[in-house]
């Protein structure tokens, strides 16, 4: 599980891979501010030892890939314009961080691959297969959202997560980062001492909150893929946890009503995260529509 860094659409990214090069490849995309690391290795090996070959990498402006700068003005102002549909100038947008995906896999020597996104992951993902149809096996979007703004909006409490302070000590971003986790996961599932391991682990790795809110601007500046959806050709599932603060349902339940011949799964008492108990039934979900590609 070494990482190495791949030159990809003009910029570099970070990667891991796991399991045989000759297996179903497998990319794994994640979410706002999130690198490589919170796809868990119990996924990574679940994955694997069905026969995936599983490549899971930091986005750009994570981990240990390429980080931006901002184009200018305030990010509050860019922010509230952005939310109310307003043009506004950004780094990127989810377009770009598709276009990074499909240059690894380009690196990689792979023509297509079962891709699997979680939260702005989700959104990248379903730009994929908008955009990149023919390299797109299938598509797996996990606890996204289409880009209509009535849609899968946070509860006040998750929101608020969005557009607090930055922290300014190592200690203040681990605490924060818990007392964020404990808001937007699966409530039966927090673990504490393992969400403060992970966020040390994610901070020691990798502190970058300026790409965290590039990521946010870029979600919105992008908007809506519903007419891309709806377009799509794809085999899809679409997973969802029915107590998702951050992402809240109705945002998978429209992209799998939007995406001909989606598959919706709700999981019932998941949050926006991906806890062990939950692992198997993600698992199965990726397998068995992968299977529909190869039977």
């Amino acid at each position: 599980m070494t990482t190495s860094i791949a030159p990809a659409n003009g910029i570099e990214i970070g990667y891991e891979t796991h399991g045989d090069p000759s297996g179903e490849p497998l990319l794994l995309v994640m979410g706002l501010g999130a690198q490589l690391i919170a796809w868990p290795v119990e996924l990574c090996d679940a994955l694997v030892d069905r026969g995936f070959f599983v490549v899971r990498y930091d986005n750009r402006d994570t981990g240990l890939s390429t980080k931006f700068a901002d184009v200018g003005g305030d990010f509050m102002t860019s922010f509230l314009a952005a939310s109310q549909g307003e043009p506004v100038e950004v780094a990127y947008k989810l377009s770009d961080m598709a276009a990074d995906g499909m240059a690894l896999l380009d690196h990689l020597g792979i023509e297509s691959a079962h891709v699997v996104g979680a939260s702005m992951g989700g959104m990248i993902a379903q730009t994929m297969a908008i955009e990149h149809p023919a390299r797109v096996r299938t598509l797996t979007s996990i606890m996204s959202t289409t880009g209509e703004p009535e849609y899968g909006q946070p509860t006040p409490e998750a929101m608020a997560i969005l557009v607090r302070p930055v922290a300014t000590t190592r200690d203040e971003a681990i605490e924060n980062s818990v007392a964020g986790s404990r808001v937007i996961s699966s409530p039966e599932h927090f673990d504490e001492t393992d969400a403060r391991a992970r966020a040390a682990e994610a901070y020691d790795r990798c502190f970058n909150p300026a790409g965290v809110a590039r990521q946010l601007l870029s979600i919105l500046a992008s908007g809506s893929r519903a007419e891309g959806l709806a377009q799509l050709d794809v085999p899809t599932v679409v997973i969802h946890g029915d107590v998702d603060p951050l992402v809240t349902l109705s945002g998978g339940q429209r992209t799998a009503e939007l995406v001909p011949g989606a598959e919706l799964m709700v999981i019932e008492g998941m949050g926006h995260d991906l806890p062990p108990a939950v692992l198997g039934q993600v698992v199965e979900a990726i397998t068995s529509l992968a299977a529909r590609t190869t039977a």
